[in-house]
């Protein structure tokens, strides 16, 4: 179905959420070339009227309003080569009818969604074939609709649901590397959102479990990192349950990747902070299910897993 693909054959592309990953992945296509439109849930006007702003320690770039094609519909799109699914996982329940009208017979989902669980739900609702996961290891904050602010820019890896890398991950990985995204390709898929977890599980948990402190006080912290280091352990066990090695070499460069971040709070945090839904299921919930079931003991996370539904549950009453 997809056995030839080009960069030009992936050239429009949606946006289904602009919060802080879609719209700065989205901006960059755009200013590449791409053409890319956005599905805008909140704050339409102002990326109407304003366009997108990016902006991090080297300055910042402009996608201006007459090269922003943003929607409150995603049936006033129409179909594209790519979706690129952003909304956060607790609002996966739209997706059954956000994205049908995005869809064409050649059409790819890309999901950058957080956590365990997306990849499956989209394959059940729309075809294993048309699933392509990614993670995104980046720092960045919406700071208001349409602006961006970008600490570590990171990297992007892509991987087929269920298979290895194909000739249009490759193409899209390219189109990525054409916007100045660093991004890679991955054979195992899941194998990389276990990695991914290492960072999300202690960093966003743990900011908001310790009462809203940012990332380096959270490694400032004998006690807190200990508990970092509690959870990344577990997690590591976990995955070799099911057959993924995590190197220490891995371990030792996200440790010292989050200490380049300076005072970066978590999307997670800002949702809480600001009284939002936390994807406490996707991030937390759902990967000690996994692990346990696999017969991994889980105590950490188990103990994190509960006193974030407690904190959100109260938080949002």
């Amino acid at each position: 179905m997809w056995a030839v693909v080009t960069q030009d054959s992936l050239h429009r592309i949606a946006v289904v959420g602009a919060g802080a990953i879609g719209t700065f992945y989205g901006a960059r296509l755009a200013l590449a070339g791409s053409d890319v439109h956005f599905f805008v849930h909140s704050g339409l006007a102002r990326i109407r009227g304003r366009g997108i702003t990016l902006r991090d320690g080297q300055g910042e770039q402009r996608l201006p309003p007459e090269r922003t094609a943003a929607y409150g519909a995603t049936d006033e799109i129409g179909p594209v080569d790519v979706a690129l699914v952003t909304l956060k996982t607790t609002a996966n329940d739209r997706l059954a009818t956000l994205l049908p009208p995005l869809l064409g017979p050649r059409t790819a989902i890309l999901t950058l969604q957080n956590g365990l669980g997306a990849d499956e739900l989209l394959a059940s609702l729309f075809g294993a074939e048309r699933i392509i996961g990614g993670l995104a290891f980046i720092a960045a904050v919406r700071e208001a609709p349409g602006e961006i602010r970008v600490y570590t820019p990171g990297y992007v890896t892509l991987g087929e649901f269920g298979r290895p890398a194909s000739p249009r991950v490759h193409a899209l990985v390219a189109l990525f590397q054409r916007a100045g995204v660093v991004c890679q390709a991955v054979d195992n898929l899941d194998e990389a959102r276990w990695r991914k977890l290492l960072w999300n599980i202690p960093y966003n948990g743990l900011t908001i479990a310790a009462g809203g402190l940012a990332t380096d006080q959270i490694l400032a912290s004998p006690e807190w990192e200990r508990e970092v280091r509690a959870l990344v352990d577990e997690i590591v066990a976990a995955a070799a349950r099911f057959g993924y090695v995590i190197p220490p070499s891995f371990i030792v460069e996200q440790f010292a990747h989050t200490r380049r971040m300076g005072a970066y709070r978590p999307s997670s945090l800002t949702d809480y902070l600001a009284g939002r839904e936390v994807e406490v299921e996707a991030i937390w919930g759902e990967p000690l299910r996994r692990a346990q079931a696999a017969g991994a003991a889980m105590p950490h996370l188990e103990r994190l897993y509960g006193q974030l539904k407690h904190l959100t549950a109260a938080r949002r009453r």
